[in-house]
């Protein structure tokens, strides 16, 4: 993600006002944020879903004359973030920032209360696939390779991921399901981490975001062997989905959001939804993240964002126990 992060580093990416603002000012508070926000962010620094908070951050203490301080609070697979911004008070001053994996921690379990009522959704920011990579020490050259690898050395190799019950542990076990292979999980408190320990040899396997990975696929460093969008990106044209490469039907992908606690005032929802959609859906950041391979989510109201939320829950219930997936 090297062109967001240049520009983060540059404090760039203006974005020129529009109608909204004039909704916007008819629905803040006026009295909001009088002091620092905090959003709160389940994985270690450098992640995908860490750049894209720091750059929602970033637009929103600009348009509203206050810090907003990202703070990573990685571990239990971002359960600890979520239950930190479950308690906290509903008034706007927490927030979370959380990919898929808030709803694969609420019908997996892991979160001692439904996600569907302890959050309300604000605003999804981007969306991406992933890239299926490989250490490139590993004799593997295609998707069909890897399974074949797989099969003949059960249980030996490693994968990599954000942390049990994260999208990218969901969606490994899965591919495993659909491929008929035995490979061992190692999680990460993020995916950075596991990335870096790819790039070492110390795990031979991981998912990592197509905005992230590219310059060590240009290095050499790591070996793509398929994406997982529906369809081959206009980024990597060359690589092959993962579904035409060896496992039809598969396909993964993880969009970054803001949640609130339940509870916060609409007009805080509404103002940080404005704001951030706005932000994100200008020509100059839209242009940026799409050399990078990610896509900027579509505007959509906070109602709207619900209906999509409650929506995806109950279509990602289905996923989970049709594939029989367990977390110890």
């Amino acid at each position: 993600m090297n062109g967001i992060t240049g520009y983060l580093r540059r404090g760039a990416l203006t974005v020129t006002a529009c109608a909204a603002t004039a909704a916007l000012a008819q629905e803040k508070p006026p009295d909001y944020p009088k002091k620092p926000v905090r959003i709160v962010v389940g994985i270690a620094p450098a992640g995908g879903l860490d750049l894209m908070t720091r750059l929602g951050a970033q637009k929103l203490g600009e348009r509203l004359n206050q810090t907003f301080i990202v703070d990573n609070r990685p571990g239990g697979g971002t359960v600890i973030a979520m239950d930190l911004v479950a308690q906290a008070p509903p008034d706007g001053y927490t927030l979370l920032a959380a990919s898929e994996t808030l709803m694969l921690n609420g019908v997996m379990k892991r979160a001692p209360y439904d996600v569907r009522k302890a959050f309300v959704p604000i605003v999804q920011l981007t969306t991406q696939p992933y890239v299926l990579i490989v250490n490139p020490t590993v004799p593997v050259r295609s998707v069909k390779d890897l399974i074949a690898y797989a099969k003949s050395r059960p249980a030996t190799l490693n994968y990599g991921s954000q942390g049990t019950g994260t999208t990218g542990h969901i969606g490994m076990e899965r591919f495993k399901y659909m491929a008929g292979i035995d490979i061992v999980h190692v999680p990460y408190k993020g995916a950075a981490p596991a990335l870096m320990d790819l790039l070492a040899g110390q795990i031979q396997v991981t998912f990592s975001s197509v905005a992230t990975i590219g310059p060590y696929m240009k290095t050499g460093k790591a070996r793509a062997l398929a994406i997982t969008s529906p369809g081959r990106s206009p980024v990597h044209p060359d690589l092959p989905t993962v579904s035409e490469a060896g496992v039809p039907g598969f396909a993964l992908h993880n969009t970054y959001s803001y949640y609130a606690p339940a509870g916060t005032p609409r007009g805080i929802i509404r103002t940080i939804n404005t704001i951030v959609s706005e932000a994100m859906n200008a020509p100059e950041v839209v242009k940026t993240l799409g050399a990078d391979g990610t896509e900027v989510v579509k505007r959509a109201t906070p109602e709207e964002f619900k209906v999509k939320f409650d929506r995806e829950y109950l279509e990602l219930e289905k996923l989970i126990n049709s594939v029989k997936i367990t977390i110890n």
